[in-house]
């Protein structure tokens, strides 16, 4: 469906309009699932001192302070708090799938990836480091994470069933983290973490689903189409294909994870039904354990 330019721009004002709010509980929940995300201190190859601790196995006779060790009977090291070499990207999915959700008490899969996306960034931003959504220069500071949050509720969904950011965008040093339904064809998703993996760029995939797309509930006369409306499949027994549905479902979770593994990435999963600050949580400890 082609959108006039007045209509684009109505939408844009009034996506504006939810930007306050996502702020809000992007906040509340990075401030719950990641108390330690502000102010985290890493030993690294940075200019400020950190700490002195003894000297252990592999430490070189280069790193060892001599000054501080000359004052007792065992040898320390100077360590350094660690520089913010990498920056991370965020991306989530625009295809149509991600505006479906199966009741209207819960989130949208979109809002929901959207509210981790923007929760995920004010942690890594609580950090230091540098943070973008694909297609943007990273950057630090609470002014990055606003414009996160502003481009997040403005833009428009795609009329599409697949979604991808595009590989020739990656770079060396980032860290790279996906939010999709992962329902679509897969080869775009299996092309982009080969090229990563080429790159030597790590990362995460969230696979963000309605409950009713993890236990399938249906039965009867119904017709399914994908969210663009190209694809679709009328049937009279939906419970019929429950079997076969989660067989493929549980094939397609087998494979993406394979491949990230494959990759140096990680794969995990979050239901819309479940508070958010799990899938937060585990986000935050793959991408800083």
């Amino acid at each position: 469906m082609n959108r006039t330019a007045a209509e684009l721009r109505a939408e844009a004002e009034a996506a504006l309009t939810g930007v306050p709010a996502l702020m809000l509980s992007a906040e509340r929940l990075a401030a719950a699932a990641t108390p330690g995300a502000h102010g985290k201190r890493r030993a690294g190859t940075g200019e400020d001192f950190w700490q002195y601790r003894p000297a252990a196995p592999g430490d070189t006779a280069r790193s060892i302070d001599w000054r501080r060790s000359a004052r007792s009977d065992a040898q320390f090291v100077r360590d350094r708090e660690a520089e913010v070499a990498q920056s991370a990207v965020i991306w989530v999915s625009g295809a149509a799938g991600m505006d479906f959700s199966g009741a209207a008490t819960r989130p949208r899969k979109a809002d929901r990836a959207n509210l981790l996306a923007l929760a995920l960034a004010l942690a890594l931003l609580g950090s230091g480091e540098r943070v973008a959504l694909a297609g943007q220069p990273p950057r630090t500071g609470r002014l990055q994470a606003e414009r996160m949050g502003q481009a997040l509720v403005a833009r428009t969904r795609l009329d599409v069933d697949e979604d991808m950011p595009p590989a020739e965008a990656l770079r060396p040093g980032q860290r790279v983290i996906l939010f999709d339904d992962f329902l679509g064809d897969p080869a775009p998703a299996l092309a982009y973490l080969q090229r990563a993996a080429g790159l030597g760029v790590q990362g995460a995939m969230l696979q963000v689903l309605d409950p009713d797309e993890q236990g399938f509930p249906y039965s009867g006369a119904v017709l399914f189409r994908s969210g663009s409306g190209v694809l679709r499949h009328d049937t009279r027994d939906a419970a019929g294909l429950r079997e076969a549905y989660l067989a493929r479902l549980a094939e397609r979770r087998e494979m993406l994870s394979r491949a990230a593994l494959q990759a140096g990435w990680h794969f995990g999963t979050h239901d819309t039904a479940v508070p958010p600050a799990q899938a937060l949580m585990w986000l935050w400890s793959v991408l800083e354990g």
